[in-house]
């Protein structure tokens, strides 16, 4: 993943990171699949995308924490 793609990640809400990890894992699935059917050409690609979805599992935990430690202002008295 580059640095660009990186940066946009962390500009996305919970929601959407969410919905990108779940797609991410569907393509996995389907990784392994075509390597046991001997399809998959080129086998880099499964550890890539391992290493994307904890990329992205990081940066959701990291807006988890930071939402915790810091509430929205407002609303609440």
């Amino acid at each position: 993943m580059k640095t660009k793609d990186k940066k946009e990640l962390h500009l996305k809400t919970l929601k959407e990171l969410e919905k990108l990890v779940a797609d991410v894992q569907d393509e996995v699935v389907k990784l392994r699949l075509d390597k046991a059917q001997n399809k998959l050409k080129n086998t880099s690609r499964l550890p890539i995308k391992r290493k994307e979805i904890a990329q992205m599992l990081t940066i959701i935990r990291m807006k988890e924490l930071s939402e915790k430690t810091n509430p929205p202002a407002g609303g609440s008295k």
